[in-house]
């Protein structure tokens, strides 16, 4: 298979044809390399995961929903290690190219499933999100994403990292496409019916750089237009680096214990960046994680009280474009801690959260989020289709 922007692992081939017929007939999808395919080993993005493991004899459920549906799976995508990561930057097997901003990162960790995308090499495919993963590549490469509503689909099959924020989550170029894959996977109809509010949440235009709010803004106006009734809200009056603080505290702590085992048993080859963040995890009190969870708490309930139904409420995916490849680890992780304060929302209250393409902050993509009460995932994938209209 041609790859010009090296976004597939290199391996055995996981190809398999989809349904006959059905819904999604004709369409191709990429998985990251997360997700089992019978047949084919789950790699993880670490050269040491696989070892010892049998090879999955049975696809994830998303790839097997897929596939049921008529998509053809073409392969397997590069992620950061063990989707320990938001830039997609990949020490053992690469960065995937960028097709809109090819000097830049993809986003990651489901940098490959993105970067395929972006690159039109398939129609859709499978990512993770468990603190920005889908959000983040979908914003930088400027695609349709979703992180859905967190426990509303099977996880199976699928490598978890903390089980209290991981979701599965795709990308499309095109509305269209991301709206018929999106009513397989929810398993329902995309409604016509839109929302009838929207909340702008200030302090996240704030907290974005100037420039990427100001490029919103014309996207923020036609989806005011579109709902017809609008008002603005600060989201966290906390502070958005607070709810990042507790999400950089229950997100590594869980990493910790899923991936503890594997590290007292295998000694992996790791990432400085990777290996760090799991030895910061093992040295978090107590107290910090009891405050943590208090303060995941406080987030859930304020965005249930800012999200009724048929409400939607908007903000910056990120707070700035794709930052430059190959970038040094103290230029880097205060653009991951700016990148958090905008994305802890997803892993501490679980709603569902699209990223909507089509702004520009010097010819790179930024995009615009949106975000619904809890089960109202596929509102947002017609508030999306709406937006392309």
């Amino acid at each position: 298979m041609d790859d010009p922007v090296g976004a597939f692992v290199v391996g055995p081939r996981a190809r398999v044809e989809g349904r006959a017929g059905g819904p999604l007939a004709g369409l191709t999808f990429a998985a990251k390399d997360l997700f089992d395919v019978a047949g084919v080993p789950t790699g993880g993005g670490n050269p040491d995961w696989p070892t010892g493991r049998p090879v999955p004899t049975r696809h994830a459920w998303a790839v097997q929903t897929l596939l049921d549906g008529g998509a053809t799976l073409i392969g397997k995508t590069v992620t950061d290690e063990v989707s320990l990561g938001i830039l997609g930057e990949n020490a053992f097997d690469g960065t995937p190219v960028n097709s809109a901003a090819p000097d830049r990162v993809p986003g990651g960790s489901s940098s490959g499933s993105a970067a395929a995308v972006a690159a039109g090499l398939c129609d859709t495919a499978l990512g993770t999100d468990t603190g920005g993963s889908v959000r983040v590549p979908a914003s930088f490469c400027g695609l349709y994403g979703i992180r859905p509503t967190h426990g509303r689909l099977d996880l199976t099959g699928m490598l978890p990292q903390a089980p209290t924020s991981d979701t599965t989550g795709w990308f499309a170029r095109d509305a269209a496409t991301f709206a018929r894959v999106s009513a397989v996977l929810l398993g329902e109809a995309i409604p016509v019916a839109l929302p009838g509010r929207l909340v702008v949440a200030v302090d996240t235009f704030g907290f974005a750089d100037a420039n990427v709010a100001a490029a919103l803004q014309p996207m923020v106006k036609k989806l005011a237009a579109l709902i017809g009734a609008s008002r603005e809200e600060i989201m966290a009056p906390q502070g958005l680096s607070v709810w990042a603080r507790a999400q950089r505290t229950l997100q590594p702590c869980e990493a910790l214990a899923t991936f503890r085992s594997w590290l007292d048993e295998r000694n992996p080859r790791m990432a400085y960046s990777v290996a760090r963040g799991l030895v910061l995890a093992a040295a978090i009190p107590e107290g910090e994680r009891g405050w943590a969870n208090l303060m995941r708490q406080e987030a859930r309930g304020r965005m249930a009280h800012l999200l009724p139904p048929g409400t939607i409420l908007c903000l910056p995916t990120t707070p700035f474009p794709a930052p430059l490849r190959g970038q040094p680890l103290a230029i880097l992780d205060p653009l991951r801690d700016r990148i958090t304060c905008l994305c802890a929302q997803g892993g501490l209250a679980g709603h569902p959260q699209v990223n909507l393409p089509g702004a520009t902050v010097d010819g790179l993509p930024v995009g615009l989020s949106i975000i619904g009460p809890r089960g109202s995932d596929a509102t947002l994938v017609a508030m999306a289709q709406a937006m392309a209209g």
